[in-house]
């Protein structure tokens, strides 16, 4: 069973920055890993993806210039440096996971939620303005 463990959430100033990581607690195989956010009464929305082959990054416009995705694909850990920060960033932030298979596809369904079967737990992220 996969066991997708995120930290580095917190409390933090509008401005401020916060690195996120993910792990798994027992190897597993994906060809890539995103990390998704839910705010308070919104639904579920994408925020950065990475492809592992190719080390392709994908992002929501509302990360595009302040976030950054990366990762080790040996271990399947992924971060998410987040850099100025702002109120609309706060939710919970959950790192997730498709099952093994073709990745060509990744270009055009990284934000769909349904293609991934692994999920975290979360971390909260709260931004004050």
């Amino acid at each position: 069973q996969v066991e997708l463990v995120e930290s580095g959430g917190g409390l933090v100033q509008a401005g401020a920055s916060l690195r996120l990581s993910c792990a798994s607690r027992r190897p597993f195989e994906t060809y890539a890993m995103a990390w998704f956010r839910q705010a308070p009464g919104k639904k579920r929305e994408f925020v950065a993806g990475i492809r592992w082959r190719d080390s392709s990054t994908y992002y929501a416009d509302s990360a595009k210039g302040r976030f950054t995705i990366s990762g080790d694909s040996a271990k399947n850990t992924v971060y998410l440096q987040m850099n100025n920060l702002n109120p609309e960033d706060t939710g919970v932030y959950t790192c997730a996971a498709p099952p093994p298979g073709w990745d060509e596809h990744y270009d055009t369904s990284y934000y769909y939620g349904r293609i991934y079967d692994y999920w975290g737990q979360g971390t909260q992220v709260t931004v004050s303005s």
